[in-house]
């Protein structure tokens, strides 16, 4: 059945790759948008071709918690048409501050039509802004569910269909393809995760919140409430990893390593460094699955 499956979706893809080449127009200036992280380059990319040029505010290794925008970024956005926020952290303190500095930029919400969770033993407090923000409470890190992205995808398809209608067809097959590419990921994810449905793996910073709901797993943060936990509760974490025979702790680049490194330390453990913020995000979430199957207990 697997392989039938395989072959049909093969079919469906190298169809539209056929209508696409039809619909291909000639290239003209490019419609300028602007994202928050990496990976939601990517998705722009997928889906606009070379038709778009997007720029990223957050920069590979910065912190999409406490990230300022440069001078440079904010002149940039005077020449773009979008902004695709995502609901990062940083995005409360400086999106009304950048609409109020350009006035015509579009605020496009890929939240929208996605059902947030609480964002586990991480809380930033702040006030609730327009621009379709929520609560700082919600957990942001939607794009590490490719099911979720699936939806995120086709708000940028169809907002890019409004703003440059002469290639929305261009952007309908695009767009097309990389559902089918998230489709075969998540497939494949299943497949990997399978047996480890129902274990938990601890984390410093609780990003795979969407992750670990969507494929059965329970993460377990180190963080408390966003701030790097006490000696007291450093120890009861430390206790909860021996009671469920933990002995990996993954982490990112981005936040302190130290209260993890203690932990592994503690339970004969070890270290992994995971890159929920990798701008290669089909082959990334393949890397992250492996290694939380393996991490899992």
């Amino acid at each position: 059945m697997g392989k039938v499956r395989e072959l049909y979706r093969g079919m469906v893809i190298l169809s539209i790759l056929l209508v696409c080449s039809l619909w291909a127009e000639a290239a003209s200036e490019p419609l300028s948008v602007f994202v928050s992280i990496l990976p939601q380059r990517y998705f722009v990319e997928r889906i606009a071709g070379g038709n778009v040029k997007v720029s990223v505010m957050v920069r590979p290794g910065a912190d999409p918690v406490t990230y300022e925008p440069s001078p440079r970024q904010m002149a940039e956005l005077a020449e773009a048409k979008a902004y695709f926020r995502i609901g990062v952290p940083f995005e409360e303190a400086w999106l009304r501050r950048i609409k109020q500095s350009h006035p015509h930029l579009v605020v496009i919400d890929t939240r929208d039509g996605i059902e947030l969770r609480p964002i586990t033993g991480h809380i930033h407090h702040g006030e609730v802004h327009d621009l379709g923000s929520t609560e700082m409470s919600m957990d942001p890190h939607i794009w590490l569910s490719p099911v979720l992205v699936k939806r995120q995808a086709e708000t940028i398809y169809k907002t890019l269909r409004i703003l440059d209608p002469a290639r929305k067809d261009d952007y309908e097959c695009n767009y097309q393809l990389f559902a089918q590419d998230l489709d075969s990921i998540d497939d494949e994810i299943r497949r990997i995760l399978k047996k480890a449905q129902g274990r938990k793996f601890m984390v410093f910073h609780p990003a795979w919140g969407y992750f670990a709901d969507e494929y059965g797993l329970e993460q377990i943060p180190i963080e408390v409430e966003g701030k790097e936990p006490s000696a007291k509760e450093l120890a009861r974490t430390i206790d909860e990893a021996r009671r469920d025979g933990i002995k990996v702790i993954f982490v990112q680049s981005q936040f302190n390593t130290k209260p993890a490194e203690a932990i592994a330390r503690a339970v004969g453990g070890q270290i992994v460094q995971l890159d929920p913020l990798a701008e290669n995000y089909l082959a990334n979430l393949i890397t992250m699955a492996k290694a939380i199957a393996a991490g899992a207990r």
